[in-house]
């Protein structure tokens, strides 16, 4: 099946003008074009843009997308520079949601900060509160601490 570039972008969830950008910065290598020049996109062509969306979205640059389109592009002989490059990525991303799993962490620590001072009706009697009372998986922030911490 053929879309538009409007019928595409509206599958992927992007304005048509990301496309655009997209075929401007040469990642689109694969989309054809209609006799009068009009980008044809493929059911093909969307493992591609998930592809390029999924890099996007680890941090890539629009430059190394298209280094790796490159590649890809290249041959065989360029799979331990692709697969390396998928790694690499791969790794960013497990580093991000470590980052993201320690913001969680202090972020639940605050909800109940503010929790136990809303039901105590002030935040005074934190420093109070004996460490056996903060709740377990809390500990090792608690114990980091000053009760002046905001």
């Amino acid at each position: 099946m053929s879309y538009t570039i409007g019928e595409m972008a509206r599958v992927l969830g992007v304005a048509p003008s990301t496309l655009r950008y997209y075929d401007k910065e040469g990642l689109l290598p694969f989309v054809g074009r209609s006799s009068g020049g009009v980008r044809v996109f493929e059911d093909s062509d969307l493992g591609w843009l998930r592809i390029i969306d999924c890099l996007k979205r680890t941090g890539l640059s629009i430059k190394e997308i298209k280094q790796y389109i490159t590649l890809y592009l290249e041959g065989d002989s360029t799979i331990d520079d692709r697969l390396a490059l998928f790694r690499r990525q791969r790794q960013a991303v497990l580093d991000q949601m470590e980052q993201l799993r320690a913001t969680l962490h202090m972020l639940d620590y605050k909800c109940w900060y503010y929790e136990t001072a809303q039901a105590a009706g002030t935040c005074d009697v934190l420093p109070d509160i004996p460490l056996s009372q903060v709740p377990e998986e809390f500990h090792d922030l608690r114990t980091d601490f000053t009760p002046q911490l905001p």
